[in-house]
């Protein structure tokens, strides 16, 4: 009808700044390959200095990469990387298309899909720790480097999400970072056993000391 609203889509509501999306993010769920998990606990990371976010602890701080690339656009985009070389990381990118930033998924909590979570990481691994921490939440869901780029929001993608935006949220700095370190831009669900702890870089200057 001409002139009639319509509520906006889960990707236009990712066309924001980091930290709403990050809280957009937290309570949804993200699904992969058989397993579900209730997202728990997040980051939230901007972009370049002549970016409207500069953040020195981005990946896309210095500007696109081949990889970090997806980091610039467009929103709803996953963005994989492997942590010390070893642990694969993911992201959801938000912003305006050509604009770098992205939540990183840091804890969830599963849902379903249990048994597949728990063969993916043990049999000794307590539910709660499943996917506590964004490589085992990797690990618990079988998200791989080769998700890179695809959308989360298309239902035939591997790896999909649905946004969230409720319960009790507390806030406080981002794990293990040497730049940035003292922005409170790690957004968790108070009181979930499956996130994960705080643990500061020790290459991050003294609490205060740093942005």
């Amino acid at each position: 009808m001409p002139g009639a609203e319509f509520p906006p889509v889960s990707v236009d509501l990712l066309d924001t700044d980091p930290i709403s999306a990050a809280r957009l993010l937290l309570g949804g769920v993200i699904s992969c390959r058989g397993v579900s998990a209730l997202i728990v606990e997040v980051e939230a990371y901007g972009g370049p200095p002549d970016g409207p976010w500069p953040d020195a602890a981005a990946h896309s701080f210095r500007g696109p990469g081949n990889r970090s690339g997806v980091m610039f656009g467009p929103p709803g985009r996953l963005y994989t990387y492997r942590s010390h070389g070893i642990h694969v990381c993911a992201n959801v990118v938000c912003g305006p298309d050509g604009t770098a930033a992205a939540v990183l998924i840091r804890a969830a909590a599963v849902e379903s899909g249990r048994d597949v979570a728990q063969a993916h990481r043990g049999p000794l691994v307590p539910p709660t720790a499943l996917a506590r921490g964004p490589g085992n939440l990797c690990s618990a869901l079988g998200i791989v480097m080769d998700d890179n780029g695809v959308d989360v929001f298309d239902p035939t993608s591997p790896v999909t999400v649905r946004l969230g935006g409720g319960g009790p949220q507390s806030a406080g700095p981002r794990v293990g970072v040497s730049q940035a370190a003292d922005r409170p831009w790690r957004f968790w669900l108070t009181g979930r056993p499956e996130v994960s702890a705080f643990r500061r870089s020790p290459r991050a200057p003294i609490p205060g000391a740093s942005d």
